[in-house]
């Protein structure tokens, strides 16, 4: 096998893209610190350009994606460092309709994994039926947790991928869905 095709045509094509970003590279002056001092947590899906929904540009938030968009230790750890190293105060969740967490059965798909590879995962895949609902759990999480300094102002959302519109989630109430 020559050298050429052990890389995949999607990555060279990306380092294409690379060098022609880096050509016109100016964001070289960004601080680490975010300059809104937000932290965003949102779900990976592909569907969801975060800093397009919510207005954002390179230097202003600190990004943290998962499956899910979920509260893990993981996350937690992230806005730890954010919060007490770099200077974050707000925290914004972001989930979002049709997402692939509420499709999957946990047990069905640790069950498989058990099966293929002879050990259950450690980690929890954290499925959900309802994005609003768990959008109120992962919230709970981040004020029980005692590693964030500043839970006054922790919101979330739920990104709606039909029409791109943010439904904000209300703590109090479970009938805050969009009709």
């Amino acid at each position: 096998m020559t050298t050429s095709e052990q890389f995949s045509p999607t990555t060279d094509e990306l380092l294409q893209h690379n060098a022609a970003f880096a050509a016109e590279f100016a964001d070289s002056d960004l601080q680490v610190n975010p300059i809104r001092h937000l932290a965003v947590v949102a779900c990976m899906d592909s569907r969801i350009d975060t800093f397009k929904i919510l207005g954002l540009a390179n230097g202003e938030a600190h990004i943290i994606r998962n499956a899910g968009g979920v509260i893990t230790d993981d996350v937690i750890r992230s806005l730890c460092l954010s919060q007490r190293l770099l200077g974050t105060r707000e925290i914004i969740l972001v989930h979002h309709t049709d997402c692939g967490l509420q499709k999957v059965n946990e047990n069905d798909f640790r069950n498989e994994l058990e099966t293929e590879l002879g050990v259950k995962p450690w980690w929890s895949l954290e499925t959900f039926d309802d994005p609003y609902a768990d959008i109120r759990q992962s919230i709970q999480r981040l004020y029980m947790t005692p590693f964030l300094p500043y839970k006054h102002d922790i919101r979330g959302f739920v990104y709606d991928v039909t029409d791109g519109l943010l439904h904000e989630v209300d703590l109090r109430h479970a009938s805050d869905e969009p009709s």
